[in-house]
């Protein structure tokens, strides 16, 4: 068992400060029709929306096309049972449920709504919610406690027809299954066989018990304990009808009774219930996932002091096999939305489980392995379950979970084809976000200091103070801070204390900087008082000589000037890395793949030494960012036909490379879709990739802008870039339509610095 613990360091003063920056909250609701015109507004209000609302009164189930009814859940709670600090009450659980929603927004694309009810009274919660059927596709019950949670479900559940789900139960429960499924897979066992017992009897544990037991295991290998000590047929203390249905024939009375030849240990209770010597105790090769939280029932740490051979989960992130519910909830709605399910049924939960569990046990594409801190993770014992960043979970769970539905008869709506079903899945997601995590979490390791060049302009104001409220280091603002305070007035913001702001103008640093510009340019035509007026009046040369002369680490810039004339006045301070040539690469997401693409912006027509420069500094890119290099050089013909003098340029650059002896994968010259697919490449046997490329080298940089441009317009791809690499110091520029997300991007990846 090799538990290697990554402790979180979030101060309570972070938390609130996430929390109430900008707009307070998580949430905000956007529409998704045009408002711009007076026409607009007659098809969205009166008297267009009456049209729909006739089609709905005649025929329900329209609501789904003309309404956002199908893509819509309702998270709410009552308070009584938040996270682990107990009854705090509806108001109190509201952080927590407006967490919920951005959560099933972020990973599954599902729109929710929380609504906290403000009663500890079982009949009067479900007579609040049981009317809400006509808004919502969906209900998810959260933070409610044991045994009224049982009781509310169950109600709702016979009440309503659209899918009624407390997650604190189920979601718990299959993924903690998911976990089970692959650790008695690696212990060589069988599942109608294992001796398990469950410590708690909440409503996860309650739930864990009856999901194991759907899939096979015996009533009698199941043995529930609480803190009386373990449920047995025949007793009376502390007894309900949830817990009675799990009581069992057994001469165990206590916990450590229990544990005796256990092979399995579910802890959904407290924090130090199982102990080294129970443990000790157990069967080999133990399976413990100890998953009350905060803090587990034992620790990994402690349990490796007497058992080497155990597998461990907990419910936290800070070590591996954590039992996250993200795995689970926002694809299980995704899937029961989808197909208009009636319900979720044990048939749908069954089938999410054996979906991650499945999932984990598949080769972990590149995009999972740049996100996870450590090794490249693999099916084994510390890798029993997907990492929540996977970009696979939004394909696989919703169509295992809309199959089930559909087979079990619960589905309003059938879906024929399952596999554009699951593309059409991958593409609700932005790609960007998993592939950054890994970026963003190195940076937070190693905080730098960032300019801004263009710091008078908004979203370059929000992307610096984003990048300082994410932790990622210190952000410099370039520009009069008169005009960067009232942009800050119109736009309600605040600005972070890790943001500074240079006025070049006024700089105690000018004159340094002038005098540095002056020795560099002295030669080229340039006057002292040339150089001072750059520095004065040009923010991305004072950006630049700032970075220059270590005064900043990185900077990004692009808002108000194309990339050639920026990149002008960056090399006015900054040179070329020695030994290496400034390329631009497009960084392309498709369905879990990405592509670099180069060069994208500075060499019009290279010749063959240059393009052969560019696949050494695009490979260094892709190294980079976790991806072990296949380089395609890229032409309108494949080795040899038909015959042009730019494919010529292209075969010269391999035979430049083959002298280079450079240590990753080349060749060409070849078409785009031999490149990137494995049955055209097969007609080229004698090709010298192992697999479809994952770095293409454009001939030109005509046809390298022409493509990226024309993916990012057709849709279905997220194109990042251009990232610019080749100079000695980091500097990102972005496109001059930026949003402050796609400058904050930038700015991770300029401190990150893809250039080493």
């Amino acid at each position: 068992m090799d538990q290697k613990p990554r402790r979180p360091t979030i101060t309570d003063e972070e938390a609130l400060q996430f929390h109430q920056r900008g707009k307070p909250g998580k949430l905000e609701i956007n529409p998704t029709k045009p408002m711009a015109t007076q026409r607009d507004l007659s098809l969205a209000y009166s008297p267009g929306v009456a049209v729909p609302v006739r089609r709905i009164a005649e025929a329900p189930e329209t609501a789904y096309d003309y309404t956002a009814k199908g893509n819509l859940v309702a998270v709410i709670s009552n308070g009584t049972a938040i996270l682990g600090l107990g009854d705090l009450g509806a108001l109190a659980s509201k952080p927590v449920m407006e967490g919920k929603a951005v959560l099933f927004k972020r990973f599954a694309d599902v729109d929710s709504i929380d609504l906290e009810v403000d009663t500890k009274d079982v009949e009067q919660f479900i007579n609040s919610v049981r009317y809400l059927g006509p808004s919502f596709g969906g209900i998810n019950l959260e933070d409610i406690k044991a045994p009224d949670c049982f009781i509310i479900e169950q109600r709702l559940r016979e009440m309503m027809d659209i899918p009624v789900f407390h997650d604190d139960q189920h979601g718990t429960a299959i993924i903690a299954t998911a976990g089970l499924i692959n650790a008695l897979h690696l212990t060589k066992r069988d599942l109608k066989t294992a001796k398990i017992v469950c410590n708690g009897a909440g409503a996860a544990a309650i739930a864990c018990v009856e999901l194991i037991k759907s899939l096979g295991v015996p009533n009698g290998n199941v043995i529930l304990a609480d803190s009386k000590g373990a449920v047995y047929k025949g007793r009376t203390e502390g007894m309900n009808q949830w817990k009675s249905a799990h009581a069992v024939e057994t001469a165990a009375r206590s916990l450590a009774d229990a544990m005796e030849g256990a092979d399995v240990f579910f802890g959904l209770s407290v924090a130090g219930a199982l102990t080294p010597a129970m443990v000790k105790s157990m069967a080999p090769n133990p399976i413990i996932f100890a998953m009350a939280n905060p803090d587990p029932e034992i620790t990994p740490e402690d349990v490796l002091k007497v058992r080497q051979d155990a597998i461990m989960a907990t419910g936290r992130s800070d070590y591996p096999n954590q039992i996250n519910n993200v795995l689970g909830f926002p694809y299980i709605f995704r899937g029961a939305l989808d197909v208009r399910a009636r319900t979720i049924n044990d048939e749908m939960k069954i089938a999410a489980a054996h979906a991650l569990a499945d999932l984990a046990r598949e080769d972990v594409p590149d995009e999972v392995a740049a996100a996870y801190h450590g090794p490249r993770p693999s099916f084994g014992r510390d890798y029993l379950i997907p990492v929540p960043f996977d970009p696979r979970l939004i394909s696989k769970i919703p169509v295992a979970v809309a199959k089930a539905a559909m087979e079990s008869g619960v589905a309003r709506k059938h879906i024929a084809d399952l596999d554009e079903y699951a593309n059409s899945l991958s593409a609700r997601l932005d790609p960007i976000a998993g592939t950054l995590q890994s970026v963003f979490g190195k940076v937070r390791v190693a905080p730098k200091r960032v300019v801004f060049a263009e710091g008078e302009e908004d979203r370059m104001i929000r992307a610096a103070n984003s990048y300082a409220s994410a932790g990622l280091g210190r952000a410099i603002l370039i520009g009069r801070e008169t005009q960067i305070q009232d942009t800050l007035a119109n736009s309600g913001l605040e600005l972070n204390e890790n943001v500074e702001i240079s006025n070049a103008r006024i700089s105690e640093r000018n004159v340094d900087y002038a005098n540095f510009l002056y020795e560099r340019l002295q030669r080229n035509g340039f006057l002292l008082r040339d150089c001072q007026r750059m520095v004065n009046q040009d923010r991305n040369v004072f950006a630049a000589c700032m970075v220059a002369m270590g005064d900043a680490d990185a900077m990004v810039t692009g808002l108000t000037r194309n990339f050639s004339l920026a990149l002008d006045n960056v090399r006015q301070a900054i040179d070329n890395r020695p030994g290496h040539r400034p390329i631009g690469v497009s960084m392309a997401l498709v369905r879990g793949r990405t592509v670099f693409i180069a060069d994208t912006s500075i060499h019009e027509l290279p010749s063959p030494d240059e393009l052969a420069d560019i696949a050494q500094e695009a490979a260094g890119v892709a190294r980079r960012f976790g991806y072990e290099p296949r380089v395609a050089f890229l032409s309108y013909s494949t080795f040899g036909y038909p015959r042009g003098e730019r494919a010529a340029y292209v075969r010269d650059a391999v035979s430049v490379l083959d002298r280079r002896n450079v240590d990753f994968e080349y060749d060409g010259e070849m078409a785009a879709d031999v490149a990137l697919s494995r049955e055209a490449m097969a007609l080229y046997p004698f090709c010298r990739l192992t697999g479809p490329a994952n770095v293409l080298v454009m001939p030109a940089a005509h046809s390298a802008s022409i493509s990226t441009k024309m993916l990012q317009q057709l849709g279905g791809v997220t194109v990042v870039g251009p990232l610019l690499t080749g100079l000695d110091r980091p500097v990102q520029i972005a496109a001059m339509s930026a949003t402050a997300s796609e400058i904050l991007n930038l700015a991770a990846i300029a401190a990150y610095d893809i250039n080493r």
